[in-house]
């Protein structure tokens, strides 16, 4: 079962360390690329401000966005504003999704996000931690999949892993961590492929994160994972 409360505090933590990493930052780093290709350090943080804002519409039963354009024009018109005004603007965000999720709710209730998605309400603070940790990498100002609190990344893997669970595109697989946990993915069918690696290579893979040069498999190559 989720723990909305506990999640939410993580939440918290996770944007504390992106703010004070962030704010070592300038304005030439901050129109830098990131590791997302097409977007600078800036789209990254307009973004996950963004997503907070987008996060409280859901949480309060609104469209996630207004749509998938307007969602977009937002990050671009405020990619290119100055440091102090996107750590500000993350801060700010990050306070208003704490507060909405801080508000009596019922929190087995179905939510929308979007393109249809849908989840439980308990479930979006981890969304939300999630956005913060992965995006934070994504920045490539030093912060690296080894540096993730490690109950993030064996959620976060176990999550991807039923995203992907009976997609019938991803041939069945069996994912094995360097402490021998093994994770169960892709078509029910089949006899599974083996992939062994340490947990940040398996959540990396599993992310888009990371290539699949320190994972091995037990005979030919490694299942495609489609886009997230």
């Amino acid at each position: 079962m989720n723990d909305h409360v506990r999640d939410l505090a993580s939440v918290r933590d996770a944007t504390e360390r992106l703010l004070t990493a962030a704010a070592r930052l300038d304005n030439v780093s901050v129109a830098e690329p990131t590791r997302l290709p097409g977007w600078s350090r800036g789209h990254l943080l307009a973004h996950i401000a963004r997503n907070a804002d987008a996060l409280v519409n859901v949480l309060a039963g609104r469209p996630m966005y207004a749509s998938g354009e307007a969602r977009d024009a937002e990050i671009r018109r405020d990619a290119p504003r100055p440091l102090n005004v996107q750590v500000t603007d993350v801060r700010e965000s990050a306070v208003r999704f704490q507060e909405a999720g801080a508000a009596p709710a019922d929190w087995s209730r179905t939510v929308e996000l979007r393109n249809g998605v849908t989840d439980s309400a308990s479930r979006v603070p981890f969304r939300r931690w999630a956005e913060v940790e992965l995006h934070h990498v994504d920045l490539g100002i030093g912060y690296e999949l080894e540096d993730l609190p490690e109950e993030f990344t064996r959620r976060e893997t176990d999550f991807l892993a039923e995203r992907f669970r009976g997609h019938p595109g991803v041939p069945a697989f069996l994912m094995k961590e360097d402490d021998g946990r093994l994770i169960p993915s892709g078509r029910q069918d089949g006899e599974p492929i083996l992939v062994t690696g340490r947990r940040a290579d398996l959540l990396g893979w599993l992310a888009g994160r990371r290539d699949d040069a320190a994972l091995t498999t037990d005979g030919g190559p490694l299942p495609a994972l489609p886009p997230l």
